[in-house]
């Protein structure tokens, strides 16, 4: 490399950026006279290889890419001189300012500006994560999205540019964890090393609020690991529940494709969780024994004791006998101390008596409870500090609530029953349908309550069968 050109062929214009080991340039190329972005990578006292690793990939992802919003790759080389050596990649240049810049020069973005680059990012995430392996850029912030010709009906040309922690899905298996981003848009599972698709997502929710409220993600409160920012925001319920979606702290309940979140853009799903009240009190039946316990991350339906039904009348009709024993039964292990018979029928007995006791404490002081959080229902019947049953079903196989409501006096049971899915290419169920009446006796007036509940919390269908 000459004193004025890198490589023979880029002359250098003037310093764009420096980091540790790192230099960015904006450069002529004396061939085609094309004004080119250098990146520099140092071989100093300061070289990491690490960073090797993540420049090498920066330029192997920009090779094989082509989208007319990134960055195309140009070249690539080492070189030597007699104070330095390192590593070059050159790329095309885009002439225009960043987010950041545009914000710190006090420029604002209505709520359809937002919109607008949202979609253009989306577009720009989905054509990478539709690579194979899919490429995710793990480092979406204002400063790496480059914005230009503005007209009064359009935001502009999106770009998004910096590939430097670009990370894909192969280099993930197996692979040394590496932890690269930007404090304040790293949606939690990048603090752990392990990025997504729906991880880029994240960041760009993140970015867009930074737009909304021209203030940095981590200047905003938190609840819960979610950015608060309505309260600071001008934004419109629909879209502030777009945004919430996409900084969803877990991976699991986020967008998880670029795709789905232009989709939901102009229809979000409500976030119902978020914004709930407690307001039970005004809809709680008069001499309920149900107890609710509702936050934004579980709701806890305890059901009290079914008490003493026919069924449970009927059973311990049948066992008494056994418990309550006769003369023969009674004096049988006294008077034939050794007879297996005598002996039998005392276990017997016993067996009897301490079925009964369980099944009257089961039906004075057993309750259950339904404990609806992010990924599962757990369904857990207790007797006192006893769980000696539980059950667990996946929320994401819940479909609907199901009333069954007889208005035309048919004389069938009135029921409340959380539907489950179908196996896909079955009517077997995955899991089976959860009947309250099993597990409690419910006035009608509780059922459409807990319905209610459920259905709020869950945003699940309410559906009345009539009978």
């Amino acid at each position: 490399m000459s004193e004025k050109l890198f490589n023979n062929r880029y002359k250098i214009i003037n310093e764009l950026g420096r980091q540790t080991a790192r230099r960015t340039f904006l450069a002529e190329d004396i061939q085609t006279q094309a004004k080119v972005l250098v990146k520099i990578l140092y071989l100093g006292k300061d070289f990491d290889w690490q960073d090797l690793k993540l420049f090498e990939r920066e330029a192997e992802t920009l090779k094989q890419i082509n989208h007319p919003a990134i960055p195309r790759y140009l070249d690539y080389f080492e070189f030597e001189t007699e104070n330095d050596k390192g590593f070059a990649l050159v790329q095309t240049y885009v002439d225009a300012k960043s987010l950041e810049q545009q914000l710190q020069a006090g420029r604002r973005f209505s709520e359809e500006e937002v919109m607008q680059l949202a979609q253009s990012l989306l577009d720009i995430l989905d054509y990478l994560h539709q690579q194979q392996p899919p490429i995710i850029h793990r480092d979406i912030k204002p400063s790496n999205i480059l914005l230009k010709n503005r007209s009064a009906h359009h935001v502009g040309d999106v770009y998004l540019v910096d590939f430097g922690s670009v990370q894909n899905l192969a280099h993930q298996e197996g692979g040394t964890i590496t932890v690269v981003g930007t404090y304040g848009y790293m949606p939690p599972e990048q603090f752990g090393g392990r990025a997504k698709p729906a991880s880029d997502l994240y960041s760009l929710g993140a970015t867009l609020i930074y737009l909304i409220t021209g203030l940095h993600p981590t200047e905003l409160p938190q609840n819960n690991l979610c950015i608060q920012f309505r309260q600071v925001a001008k934004v419109s319920q629909r879209f502030g529940d777009w945004l919430e979606w996409m900084i969803e702290p877990s991976l699991d309940r986020r967008f998880q494709t670029a795709k789905i979140a232009q989709e939901a853009i102009d229809n979000p799903p409500p976030r119902v969780r978020k914004n709930l009240k407690y307001e039970a009190k005004k809809t709680v039946p008069i001499g309920t024994k149900i107890q609710i316990f509702k936050t934004d991350e579980k709701l806890e339906i305890i059901l009290p004791p079914t008490g003493f039904g026919t069924g449970l009348i009927a059973l311990i009709s049948c066992i008494a006998p056994f418990a309550i024993g006769t003369n023969f039964v009674s004096g049988s292990i006294f008077t034939y101390p050794l007879s297996m018979v005598g002996l039998f029928v005392f276990l017997l007995q016993l067996s009897a008596i301490a079925i009964l006791i369980l099944l009257v404490l089961l039906a004075l002081y057993k309750r259950t409870h339904l404990i609806f959080t992010q990924k599962n229902l757990h369904v857990i019947n207790k007797l006192f500090a006893w769980n000696f049953w539980q059950k667990r079903i996946p929320i994401d196989y819940l479909e609907k609530i199901t009333m069954i409501v007889d208005v035309y006096n048919t004389g069938i049971k009135e029921n409340l029953i959380l539907d489950t899915k179908n196996k896909p290419g079955s009517r077997n169920k995955i899991f089976k349908d959860f009947d309250f009446d099993c597990y409690s006796n419910l006035t009608i007036a509780e059922r459409e309550w807990l319905a209610k509940e459920i259905s709020a919390w869950l945003n699940l269908p309410i559906v009345e069968s009539k009978w």
